[in-house]
């Protein structure tokens, strides 16, 4: 994939990715189809997901989750009201926060959405006087929990532990018909975690390894293009470096269904597909589940 530095990113975007994909509903952004969405308050309307409403409003998905602290990408509601960044607006997952100050806003209400005190907030601004807030500035906004400590990197990342692998993760076929194991699931001579890679002839196309839904179908920067797809007993499956997709977010596949064509060129120079399996969120060895 790259050097140490590249492994490591993809990683991290996996585990992003994976934490935020859970959308619910299917394609389409409601009725902000053609309407400019990025940094208003929208309301969320039938068939609405987050990846699609970041998409149209050309901002990353993991932005406009982390602007939307208290909504649960998955339990969508007709009318719930989210916030859409804009692209000068940042949400480094360290903090702080940069945020464009909207109609009405004061500190105390930045404060609330994002969880924190406006204490804290004036403490991060100390130049903006909080009774002259101005329309289109931008401020810091402080995570809570006080100091804001760097990223965690991949191998430090704690999830919730699943438990057990469940009953209905075996017979999974593999994701390709003809391949060749490049990487297997494992760590690198640095202790990196790094997941599967297959090669294959460049006209092969991806397959869904069990039933399940499209809970992601879209482009990420060094994965080329991407599908998560959910499926039974809180279990994912990931086909990244795709060249085309063939599935959009909230379709249902069965297994052997094609969700797209590999042949993205990266570092390796081959046409690979990155495979990964995920139960509730944690990594899995994939051939623990393949059949």
């Amino acid at each position: 994939m790259g050097g140490k530095g590249s492994c490591a990113r993809v990683v991290s975007l996996l585990l992003f990715v994976l934490i935020l994909a859970g959308c619910a509903g299917g394609p389409g952004a409601g009725g902000y189809r053609g309407g400019h969405i990025a940094g208003n308050w929208i309301s969320i309307q039938r068939g609405d997901t987050l990846g699609e409403i970041a998409k149209r409003a050309n901002i990353p998905l993991l932005r406009l989750q982390r602007f939307n602290p208290g909504v649960d990408a998955r339990r969508l509601a007709i009318g719930q009201r989210i916030l859409v960044p804009t692209r000068r607006e940042r949400a480094p997952s360290g903090g702080p926060y940069r945020y464009q100050v909207r109609p009405g806003d004061t500190f105390t209400s930045i404060a609330r959405l994002f969880d924190g005190n406006p204490r804290r907030l004036q403490a991060a601004n100390p130049n903006t006087d909080a009774n002259a807030l101005r329309v289109g500035q931008l401020i810091q906004v402080p995570l809570s929990g006080g100091s804001q400590p760097s990223p965690p990197s991949p191998r430090s990342r704690q999830l919730p532990d699943p438990g057990a692998m469940p009953s209905s993760a075996k017979d999974w076929r593999w994701p390709l018909d003809d391949y060749k194991i490049s990487r297997r699931y494992g760590t690198d001579a640095h202790g990196t975690l790094q997941p599967m890679l297959l090669s294959a002839p460049s006209d092969s196309q991806a397959r869904a390894v069990a039933d399940g839904t499209v809970r992601f179908a879209n482009s990420m920067r060094q994965l080329g293009r991407v599908v998560i797809i959910h499926h039974a007993d809180n279990m994912q499956s990931v086909y990244a470096l795709c060249k085309r997709l063939l599935v959009e977010d909230g379709d249902h596949v069965t297994q052997g269904t094609p969700v797209c064509d590999i042949g993205y060129r990266h570092a390796t120079g081959r046409d690979d597909l990155l495979f990964d399996v995920r139960h509730g969120g944690k990594p899995v060895d994939p051939e623990r589940v393949l059949r």
